[in-house]
């Protein structure tokens, strides 16, 4: 399809110009030479190369993680021996947050150009750009020739894994527990049985191996270590309380980098991890294993979420969750502690979990509204809300007091602390042999 361009525009216009300039303008004068330089500019279309010999690719990265920022490239091939001006329109989402999606490059003969953008996503996904449009310039630059060329691709955009650093650190904190350095064995040392040694100062009384001992005829003291091959089951709720937002952010993100952090802890130290994402019915489940790849597979799982506008189904999911696991499990519910939501759906449901695992639920709390129940309001409207404030934080303290008198273990964090505080319960359970 020929385009004219800014050139013929501006050729035109200068036309135009020159002719009323002249001492006696003549309208045919202006008829004509506009005729002249339309007949060009079909003429420069008709020489233009072919948009659909051009070839076109676009190096688009396979996952990026949200937050994040990556790279994408179009290369561009002149298929001729003379210079072509081309410009590459792409077909992608505003919230991929590109740099730009388009550009305009310069082909040396049977040469080839390649143009670069950053891409921000603002949002997770799957994303499938599928088309561009490539111009092709003609040699005299009055008209182009475009085209819409099917280019099929596919990004797949990550939740954020914001908590990353501080994962690293309590795997490392773990790991100098299980290779038994004395400062670590002081505070528990593991509970799965690993060799006798011979007894030295540091090492506690209660240590010592009798039987071993009377044996050899000097002190040998028993090593432990934390035990492997546990199992972690996360229950991810993702029904209506979840999608609203805390800190400016969804509820479900904040838990969604819980589930992160804790998946990454637990596998890198030999435990199985599963997951259960649910809301009224089961909508992903990634079985629970002992894997260097379930991360990668969790956040597969995880991608593509977004928060059903319905209450959840606790029982359902717990029901998946005692298929999955026999013996007893860390299972660990992300929600909302609201007190609605907890007393009418959660608590009927969850003694069929408390009686054979260790229950864990953990959501993130507003720091919005502990402030307003503190500030002193100014007008009618503040008093109201901080009245709502207060009633509202008095009934997660209920909530909260509630579920621990249930024998749950409850972790109600800050935004930004929710993954830490979940993995730190993980690391206690597992040290002191609650499992």
């Amino acid at each position: 399809m020929p385009v004219p361009t800014g050139r013929l525009a501006a050729a035109a216009a200068a036309v135009a110009v020159a002719v009323l300039l002249l001492p006696l303008p003549s309208p045919a004068a202006i008829v004509v030479l506009d005729g002249v330089l339309l007949a060009l500019a079909l003429l420069d279309a008709a020489l233009a190369v072919s948009p659909g010999r051009v070839e076109v690719a676009r190096d688009l990265p396979a996952v990026v993680t949200l937050g994040e920022r990556a790279e994408l490239a179009w290369t561009v091939v002149n298929p001729v021996d003379r210079r072509l001006h081309v410009a590459v329109a792409d077909q992608l989402a505003p919230s991929l947050g590109a740099g730009t999606r388009r550009v305009r490059l310069a082909l040396p003969p049977s040469g080839t150009a390649t143009a670069r953008t950053a891409l921000a996503p603002r949002r997770r996904g799957r994303f499938r750009p599928r088309d561009v449009v490539v111009r092709v310039r003609g040699p005299l630059g009055l008209a182009a020739r475009q085209a819409t060329r099917a280019l099929p691709g596919e990004l797949r955009v990550y939740p954020s894994f914001g908590s990353k650093d501080e994962a690293e650190l309590r795997i490392d904190r773990a790991r100098i527990l299980e290779v038994g350095l004395r400062s670590a064995q002081g505070r528990g040392g593991g509970t799965e049985f690993e060799q006798l040694r011979e007894y030295t100062p540091d090492d506690e009384f209660r240590r010592i191996d009798w039987a071993a001992t009377a044996r050899s005829s000097k002190p040998i003291v028993r090593t432990y270590r934390a035990e492997r091959n546990q199992t972690v089951l996360i229950l991810l709720d993702n029904g209506r309380v979840m999608a609203g937002q805390v800190a400016g952010v969804p509820r479900v993100e904040h838990a969604m980098d819980a589930v992160l952090m804790l998946t990454a802890v637990a596998s890198r130290l030999g435990d199985r991890v599963g997951l259960v994402a649910f809301d009224r019915r089961v909508r992903a489940v990634v079985a629970p294993a002992r894997s260097a790849r379930q991360l990668g597979r969790v956040s597969e799982a995880l991608f593509e979420l977004e928060p059903e506008l319905a209450e959840s189904d606790y029982r359902g999911a717990f029901v998946q969750a005692l298929v999955r696991v026999r013996r007893r499990a860390l299972v660990v519910l992300l929600t909302d502690l609201a007190e609605a939501s907890v007393s009418d759906t959660l608590l009927p449901a969850l003694p069929v979990l408390v009686r054979s695992h260790l229950v864990v639920i953990a959501g993130v709390r507003d720091p919005d509204v502990a402030r307003w129940a503190h500030q002193p309001p100014l007008d009618e409207a503040g008093a109201y809300r901080a009245a709502a404030a207060t009633a509202a934080l008095d009934d997660r303290r209920r909530t909260v007091a509630r579920l621990r008198g249930m024998g749950v273990t409850v972790v109600d964090a800050l935004p930004g602390r929710l993954a830490p505080e979940l993995a730190d319960v993980y690391l206690r359970a597992k040290a002191t042999g609650r499992l």
